[in-house]
């Protein structure tokens, strides 16, 4: 038996990167599934992928739409009832880093960018969970929710309210965890780093060409991502698939597990190497 058969699952922000690739490899795994975006172009990408590997029409429930409103939130959960019956999959994936329009950075960024951020990052987390809740409580459900590894300790100085916009939803991912494990909701997340989507593309205002060459630059850094190379969407998927398998993390609750290829483990120093440094004292 496929290790999501008769699972349902909604996977916000699915249009494409780590969220499509979630939806791919839920479904590709037996889970009926809704996906959601803004794009309807690209949702129809995700679509695609789902029916290219083998993934039945009818285990398909698409949703376009802004996740911040809660009239989309409310056609999320509607929807997905009235054509699977039931919720046992909740992935909060959808977030970015909102580009400030006048393009500060740093502590002079606009209270609005602020505002767009959190309402993204972070509210549109808190009020899909509200919404879900009693439908994954019938069904014991999973919530997996996608955080960064922006949320800290390191400082990120160019954007920082999207960095403490994950930091609050780590926070809530804990504090939601104890609160939901009453009713046998397990709650979790994952903090990626690099991966290589069109994150950058709208965060940093990067086309595709040069959305590659930050990714394969980082790569090649060892202070940068020590494993080598960039994550792709699928190696993050196949971590949030793993905290939705009761089966296999059924004894996890409230926690972020960290897929960034060792770049969280890496200080300031550490990029010189030890010899170069002790090369400072002969």
């Amino acid at each position: 038996m496929a290790r999501f058969s008769d699972k349902v699952a909604i996977i916000t922000g699915s249009s494409n990167g780590i969220g499509q690739a979630t939806a791919v490899l839920l479904a590709s795994e037996g889970a009926k599934v809704t996906i959601t975006g803004r794009n309807s172009d690209r949702l129809e990408e995700t679509k695609k992928l789902l029916l290219n590997a083998h993934v039945p029409e009818n285990h398909i429930n698409v949703v376009i739409g802004d996740i911040t409103q809660d009239t989309v939130q409310e056609t999320l959960i509607k929807t997905t009832l009235d054509k699977f019956g039931k919720i046992d999959i909740l992935i909060n994936n959808a977030g970015a880093g909102i580009p400030d329009p006048q393009g500060k950075t740093g502590v002079n960024q606009s209270i609005d960018t602020y505002h767009k951020t959190f309402e993204l990052n972070v509210q549109s987390v808190l009020e899909m969970t509200q919404k879900a809740r009693p439908h994954l409580a019938k069904s014991q459900g999973e919530i997996v929710n996608i955080s960064s590894i922006g949320a800290g300790p390191a400082a990120q100085v160019a954007n920082p309210y999207y960095s403490i916009a994950k930091a609050a939803l780590d926070q809530y991912t804990r504090t939601a965890a104890i609160d939901l494990v009453a009713e046998n909701i397990r709650v979790n997340s994952v903090s990626p780093g690099a991966v290589a989507t069109g994150f950058s593309n709208v965060s940093r205002g990067l086309n595709e060409e040069k959305s590659k060459k930050l990714y394969d630059y980082l790569a090649s850094q060892k202070e940068c991502i020590p494993r080598g190379f960039c994550a792709g969407p699928e190696d993050i998927a196949k971590v949030i698939a793993f905290l939705a398998d009761r089966n296999a993390s059924n004894y996890i609750i409230g926690q972020t597990i960290v897929a960034d290829g060792g770049t969280s483990l890496i200080l300031g120093a550490h990029a010189h190497g030890a010899k170069m440094i002790e090369a400072v004292f002969k």
